[in-house]
């Protein structure tokens, strides 16, 4: 019976953030928009988005090779298993033995690696241009939610997302200044992952400064849907990640049943959307910055997750 509420619950997790996603990326986007003084989107806009490029066929450039033609799938698939390893309204689901840190980052890598391929498959010096910005941010950004991992790894004891979340909901570390540090990296690192950096516009093709777009000007029709489907499971997949660490509370334990998750679904929403409001909160107030000011940004992130792991190192005797 166990296994069969592991399995039901993995199901109706994947369900969730498949639906979720384009969800809250319309209500981050509306949200911004109001914040602005602007009236904004529909928060069901990427939803159409979507259904109207599926109905569209892909037109590649002579010159595209088989990459372009399976970037999009390789990318949409790394972020949809990523995302069925992050837990949203409960624990103890059919993929949680499974659900480590750093597979879950080795799943963002190869989502990235696709992207940056299909940006310079075809030589464009747009997507050429792109995929190397993208690529030399991720020289910063990979390392430092490794390292965010080794603090998290070395207070829970473990790299499984499931029993950090219980370590941390337990209550018995306390306040830690190493967490707090960590948690910082992680959300300048959850920035750069989804593209929302201050020097990008994840609203619009158009914005010469851009990173992540540049490489998809050469997409369209399904296989933008695909890109567009993946970074917005992606931005839920960070979203549900620093819920599921930093605010484990709410979420259904393993082997519980309907009232639980409910309750754990409840919970779920409230989290996403105060991070929607967050996130919609830093893009309109920050200003944006010059890009070579980005490997700043990120090896900021770098050195705060380092600190923290010296600091954890130092205190707990380890070093």
């Amino acid at each position: 019976m166990q296994v069969f509420g592991a399995i039901l619950t993995q199901l109706l997790h994947l369900l969730l953030m498949l639906a979720a996603a384009p969800l809250l990326l319309g209500v981050t986007r509306w949200l911004k928009a109001r914040l602005m003084g602007r009236r904004g989107a529909s928060p069901l806009q990427p939803l159409r988005d979507l259904d109207k490029l599926l109905r569209k066929r892909p037109v590649l450039a002579e010159n595209a090779s088989i990459v372009s033609e399976a970037a999009p799938y390789v990318a949409f698939a790394a972020c949809l298993l990523a995302a069925a390893l992050v837990p949203s309204f409960s624990h103890g689901m059919a993929f949680a033995p499974f659900a480590d840190l750093i597979l879950l980052a080795g799943l963002l890598a190869l989502a990235r690696m696709a992207l940056a391929l299909a940006g310079m498959d075809v030589g464009t010096a747009f997507g050429g241009l792109g995929a190397a910005r993208e690529m030399s941010f991720a020289a910063f950004a990979e390392p430092a939610l490794l390292l965010s991992v080794l603090n998290f790894t070395i207070l829970a004891g473990n790299t499984n997302l499931d029993l950090i979340a219980a370590t941390f909901r337990d209550g018995a570390l306390g306040l830690r200044v190493s967490l707090g540090l960590a948690a910082m990296a992680m959300l300048a690192v959850a920035i750069a992952e989804n593209g929302r950096i201050p020097v990008d516009n994840p609203s619009t093709h158009l914005e010469l400064t851009m990173v992540h777009e540049a490489m998809l000007l050469e997409s369209s029709g399904r296989h933008l849907a695909l890109w567009d489907y993946g970074a917005a499971l992606r931005l839920t997949l960070w979203l549900s990640l620093i819920a599921a660490i930093f605010v484990p509370f709410g979420a259904a334990p393993a082997g519980s049943g309907p009232l639980a998750w409910a309750i754990g679904l409840l919970a779920w929403l409230l989290k996403m959307g105060v991070l929607c409001l967050a996130l919609a909160w830093f893009e309109s107030a920050i200003a944006k910055m010059r890009v070579f000011r980005v490997p700043e940004f990120l090896g900021a992130a770098l050195l705060l997750a380092l600190l923290g792991a010296a600091l954890l190192f130092v205190s707990t005797g380890l070093a």
